[in-house]
């Protein structure tokens, strides 16, 4: 076994543990975007509703973790052949953390010219 897909609930909890888990013991991992669920959360520290938190979590992943994708591209990927991408462990994923924190930055920069932060 190279490659851990995941697909189960909660996303933030085992989901996400798992993810990450997976990496740091060299396996590839894909994240099945539409298949796990979360629940609103409110605490001492704040509250945050699901989709916001499922979201986050997802645009995490992806930025060093894990190859997010949805169910169907990832039947697809199975079809056509090599798995759709998962996260080697020496690798920075299909976006990287510079390259997310970068496409980050430049769309903040893009809205400042239009009167928006």
């Amino acid at each position: 076994m190279e490659t851990v897909t995941i697909a189960g609930y909660m996303t933030q909890n085992c989901d996400e543990s798992t993810a990450r888990d997976a990496v740091h013991r060299g396996y590839g991992v894909e994240f099945l975007s539409d298949a796990p669920g979360t629940l609103q959360l409110e605490n001492g520290a704040g509250s945050v509703d699901a989709r916001t938190l499922h979201d986050a979590v997802l645009v995490v992943l992806q930025s060093r973790f894990a190859a997010v994708m949805t169910t169907d591209q990832w039947c697809r990927a199975l079809e056509t052949g090599p798995a759709a991408g998962a996260v080697r462990p020496d690798a920075a994923g299909p976006s990287g953390i510079h390259a997310s924190t970068s496409a980050a930055r430049g769309r903040k920069h893009a809205h400042r010219g239009r009167g928006r932060e």
